[in-house]
């Protein structure tokens, strides 16, 4: 079980910790242990009731009222609200809570209600990369165990490969290529998932080649359909000068192309790169970089 400081707890939550200390006195919704040093810490215990009790206070119950609900109120409540929410805000803690407890049917109808209320894009935009920022602060706090982070990665894949696969765009005579693909090493294609949808929305024909591509196959792709755009992701793959080598290695064995670098790692990279080399720091980023393709 994980054990979380108020600051943890306030950055996995989005409660500002005075928030939490109030909740915590004067209603007593929490009950976190000390160390021997006197420092609070929660547990996962902790962290679900504060998402829940965030998500009935959002949606107009007051704190002193929740503070006098039973765990299994406040649970059937939550059931009612899942269904119905939809500020950004309660929507993803909705999904952080539906990961923790492994809960696909949860995840289902929060999600499919964005959907309904955004459209597909703008949920991604809106929803679900801000939620993977969280779990990415998640994992590294130790606060969710890979069983978790591979439950909730696999049926928003899923997610991604339906919407995809579901664009019906007539490709134009002079439709720009793209090649999507992870380096050797690299797993997670949920970024250049989207990246794939939001190019092959605007009716450019994508070629999707997925996780840990050898530079060679690459080579080979790039040859045989004659691609005018490389698109790939770092985001745990490397290590310091390794990453660095490996962009220049793909600027050099693709001098004609213009090569999109996306992923946390590649935001280390030296500001010296070479000139076909361009850096998308978010979805925004690279649908502004679609928008200026030449026409």
């Amino acid at each position: 079980m994980a054990a979380y400081t108020i600051r943890e707890l306030e950055n996995l939550s989005g409660i500002k910790a005075h928030t939490i200390r109030i909740w915590e006195k004067r209603y007593g919704l929490i009950a976190p242990e000390r160390t021997s040093t006197n420092i609070r810490t929660y547990c996962d215990t902790e962290l679900k009731k504060l998402l829940n009790v965030s998500i009935l206070n959002r949606n107009g119950i007051k704190i002193s009222r929740i503070a006098q609900l039973s765990h299994e109120e406040i649970i059937q409540k939550i059931n009612q609200f899942t269904l119905d929410v939809t500020d950004t805000e309660s929507q993803l803690e909705s999904l952080t809570l539906a990961m923790i407890d492994l809960d696909e049917f949860r995840f289902e109808k929060v999600l499919a209600r964005a959907i309904i209320q955004f459209g597909f894009e703008e949920t991604v935009t809106r929803v679900l990369y801000p939620f993977f920022v969280r779990i990415g602060v998640m994992w590294q706090t130790g606060s969710i165990n890979p069983a978790q982070e591979h439950f909730i990665s696999n049926l928003v894949r899923q997610k991604f490969f339906v919407a995809i696969d579901g664009l019906v765009i007539a490709e134009k005579p002079d439709s720009k290529r793209f090649v999507f693909f992870l380096p050797e090493g690299e797993l997670h294609e949920i970024g250049l998932l989207f990246f794939c949808y939001m190019a092959k929305k605007r009716g450019n024909h994508t070629i999707y080649l997925g996780q840990s591509v050898p530079l060679p196959d690459i080579m080979e792709v790039v040859r045989i359909r004659q691609i005018d755009y490389l698109v790939t992701a770092f985001i745990t793959s490397f290590n310091g000068k390794d990453l660095d080598r490996y962009a220049r290695a793909l600027s050099e064995k693709f001098r004609e192309k213009v090569i999109f670098l996306s992923g946390s790692q590649s935001m280390g990279l030296s500001n010296e790169l070479p000139p076909n080399i361009h850096i998308v720091s978010s979805p925004a980023d690279f649908l502004k970089e679609l928008q200026r393709l030449p026409q």
